[in-house]
């Protein structure tokens, strides 16, 4: 019944569509140059060869993915993957850091039509799908086409589940299009099998495998010349509410801390300039880098607005606050400050990443806040005490080293997938 409504629907509303997607064009949310992928018409031909397809939502998970990416590639040489996304932003990532023989194209519009279209053309022989993406009409059309579908690094939230558990005959025969479900917890399988997912097995969080996030030697030397000597503490991938509290944390902070340097990345650069007119209404002088600007002496705090730039913001800054963590949003991936050093903080709301960060906290390798005054305390701790610092930086590189190997756990259990589609799997590459 739900299914047959869903499919309706979708299918006369290409009107509504195209206008959705004209409002997100117009909001910065689409690519206009390339709209007419999100209608599942393709903007390459399809390369010769077996084709892996990975779908990932946005910039967190198909970051996640480049370490397969790249270890299916360096496997098979006659192997061509093709990755796709919903976001502007994932989609300049993926450009950015996709291997040779790896290229992206914006996911289609879950209408039938459009699935239809892009399956015919790409017509791919394995399809890894990350996390929690459950689009019913793609997921219905690869169950029909019996394609070798995977959930890799699979998620599923209380909060989901609970919904989802309503209509069991319409969310089963979804999770059924998966040969396998790869999940990220031992809770977010059980979830999955309640819901009627087949073969489903705990392999851990991808997102440990990761290679951390690069830093271009130039931009990082010449931001670290700019803040030499000065005490910097940075706000990873803020998000709306957040800003204010880091503006609130320097206003306490900067008396006993002279010269402290406050460094906001927004998750959405788009956000720059208002977070600089916030700070400027705050009394702090700010400078913003998609401007051009380094942080000047005088500057109180530094609008970090661009994108691919964490590596180098996580190498500047010895103190690291996760962002979404202090508004209800779930938070972000606190894996990569982790992985290179930094002494970590987030808030309450981790929801996105709770085993993750409960780890962090019980290992003592991250401090949980419980708002923007427990933030200003913490914040300005660490920065007092370097020792301090230190135990956390090393408690967390323990952690995230006992967890390298869910990379292998992963690709072992896909082997047998890669393989019926004719492709090599990693570690099994001919001499």
């Amino acid at each position: 019944m739900l299914q047959t409504l869903y499919r309706g629907l979708t299918r006369i509303g290409g009107p509504a569509i195209r206008y959705y997607l004209r409002c997100r064009q117009r909001a910065g949310k689409e690519d206009p140059t390339r709209q007419d992928e999100r209608l599942g018409i393709p903007s390459r031909p399809r390369p010769a060869g077996p084709l892996v397809w990975f779908h990932a939502a946005s910039v967190g998970e198909s970051l996640s993915i480049l370490i397969l990416v790249n270890r299916l590639i360096g496997a098979d040489p006659r192997l061509q993957i093709l990755v796709t996304t919903g976001t502007v932003t994932s989609a300049q990532l993926m450009a950015q850091r996709l291997p040779e023989r790896a290229f992206h194209q914006f996911v289609p519009v879950d209408r039938p039509g459009y699935v239809a279209r892009f399956l015919d053309h790409w017509h791919p022989d394995a399809a890894l799908w990350v996390e929690s993406e459950i689009w019913p009409n793609m997921l219905w059309e690869i169950g029909r086409r019996r394609l070798r579908a995977v959930l890799i690094n699979a998620r599923m939230s209380e909060r989901s589940f609970q919904r989802w558990r309503h209509v069991p005959g319409f969310i089963g025969p979804l999770l059924g299009a998966f040969r396998v479900c790869l999940a990220q917890t031992a809770a977010d399988a059980a979830r999955l099998r309640q819901l009627g997912a087949g073969d489903v097995r705990t392999t851990g969080n991808l997102k440990f495998s990761s290679e951390p996030p690069p830093a271009a030697a130039a931009p990082l030397a010449a931001l670290s010349e700019a803040v030499a000597g000065r005490p910097v503490w940075l706000f990873a991938s803020s998000h709306p509410g957040e800003d204010a509290l880091a503006a609130a944390v320097h206003l306490t902070l900067s008396a006993r801390l002279p010269g402290l340097l406050t460094v906001i990345a927004p998750r959405h650069p788009h956000r720059g300039r208002d977070i600089q007119a916030l700070l400027t209404g705050q009394g702090l002088t700010a400078g913003r880098r998609s401007a051009g600007a380094l942080p000047a002496p005088g500057d109180a705090a530094y609008v970090a607005d661009t994108l691919g730039e964490m590596g180098v913001l996580y190498r500047l800054a010895p103190v690291v606050c996760v962002g979404g963590s202090l508004v209800p949003h779930g938070g972000q991936n606190p894996i990569e400050p982790a992985q290179l050093g930094c002494a970590l903080l987030f808030g309450p709301y981790m929801g996105n990443f709770a085993e993750v960060a409960a780890e962090l906290v019980d290992a003592g390798a991250a401090w949980s806040v419980r708002d923007g005054a427990g933030l200003a305390d913490a914040v300005g701790r660490l920065l007092d005490d370097p020792d301090r610092r230190r135990r956390l930086a090393e408690a967390a590189g323990r952690v995230t080293t006992r967890h390298r190997q869910v990379v292998s756990v992963a690709l072992a259990a896909l082997a047998p997938v890669l393989a019926e589609a004719g492709i090599t799997p990693p570690g099994t590459e001919p001499p």
